[in-house]
C-alpha cells in the first residue's frame, strides 16, 4: 500500500507548506473550508486503502498475463513514471467528460478557495468511479504492480504543490511541468479555462492533445464548480452529484438515454 505510506511520510512537508502559505496568504484560506477538505482527504485515504486491499489480487492476477517482463532499473522507473503520467492525463480528462467519473471528481473542484488544502479535497468514491482502471495498462504491459502504485503515489504527491496562489510563474519550468499557474487555470470556472490543463506532472500532454491554456493576467481565475453547490459537509459534498446524476437517469426514458446520463458529458443538459 505504497500510496498511503508515501503520502503519510510526506505529510509533515505538506503541513509545513500549508502553515507557511497560511501565514503569508491568509486571505486565500477559510478555516471551515480547510477542515472540510482535510476530512475529505482522510475519508479518501481510507477508501483507497480498502479498495487497494480488494483490488490488489486483481492486479496480481492481471500481471500474470503481462506482455513483457520489465526489469527494475533507473531507466524503467523513469519510463514507468512518464507512462503513468500519460495515463493520468487521460484519467483526468475522462473525469471531466464522463458523468460517472465527474460525480467523484467534482468534489475536488467544488470549493471557491484555491490553496494547498484544496489538494486534500478528494472524493472517497474514486474506486467506484473507476480510477483504478487507468493503471491496468501498466500492469498488463509488464511493470511490477508495486512499481505501478509507487509512481501513482509520486504523481499524486507532486500535485499537492500546484494547488496554490502563492507561486506565480516558474520560468522555463512552465514549458515542461504542470505548475501552480497552469493548475489555477484548470480549477477556474471562467469559460475560457474550463476543461483545460489536465496534466499531472508534465504539461506536455496538454500541449500535445490541445487542452493547454496559459494563465493570463487579463482573465483572472475564479474557482469553484459550475452547477454544483459549495458544500462544507464532507458527506453531502461527496454525494450531491451522484444524487443529481441518478435522479437525471431515473427521469430519462429508454436505456440509451439513461446510459447517456451516466456515461455522457456531464455538461449535457
Amino acid at each position: 500500500m505504497k500510496i498511503e505510506i508515501i503520502l503519510l511520510l510526506l505529510s509533515p512537508i505538506f503541513l509545513t507548506c500549508i502553515a507557511i502559505e497560511y501565514c503569508t496568504h491568509r486571505q486565500n484560506y477559510s478555516l471551515k473550508d480547510s477542515i472540510s477538505s482535510t476530512v475529505l482527504a482522510l475519508l479518501h485515504q481510507g477508501a483507497d486503502l480498502l479498495a487497494l486491499t480488494v483490488l490488489m489480487p486483481v492486479f496480481l492476477y492481471l500481471h500474470q498475463w503481462r506482455l513483457f517482463d520489465v526489469e527494475l532499473s533507473p531507466l524503467t522507473v523513469l519510463i514507468a513514471f512518464i507512462f503513468q503520467d500519460f495515463l493520468y492525463y487521460w484519467f483526468h480528462r475522462a473525469s471531466h467528460s464522463i458523468h460517472w467519473m465527474w460525480a467523484a471528481h467534482v468534489v475536488h473542484h467544488s470549493s471557491p478557495k484555491m490553496n494547498l488544502t484544496t489538494a486534500f479535497r478528494q472524493s472517497f468514491m474514486y474506486p467506484i468511479a473507476g480510477m483504478w482502471l487507468f493503471w491496468t495498462p501498466m500492469v498488463l504491459i509488464g511493470f511490477p504492480v508495486e512499481l505501478t502504485f509507487l509512481v501513482v503515489a509520486l504523481n499524486l504527491a507532486f500535485q499537492f504543490f500546484v494547488h496554490t496562489q502563492a507561486i506565480k510563474r516558474l520560468g522555463w519550468l512552465e514549458h515542461i511541468f504542470n505548475t501552480p499557474s497552469h493548475h489555477r487555470v484548470h480549477h477556474s470556472v471562467v469559460e475560457q479555462h474550463i476543461d483545460k490543463n489536465f496534466a499531472g506532472v508534465l504539461i506536455l500532454w496538454d500541449k500535445l492533445f490541445g487542452t493547454f491554456e496559459k494563465e493570463s493576467e487579463t482573465i483572472p481565475c475564479q474557482y469553484g464548480a459550475v452547477d454544483h453547490p459549495y458544500l462544507l459537509n464532507p458527506v453531502k459534498a461527496t454525494f450531491w452529484q451522484w444524487k443529481f446524476m441518478l435522479l437525471q437517469c431515473t427521469n430519462k426514458k429508454g436505456i440509451s438515454a439513461k446510459l447517456k446520463v451516466l456515461f455522457g458529458d456531464p455538461n449535457d443538459k
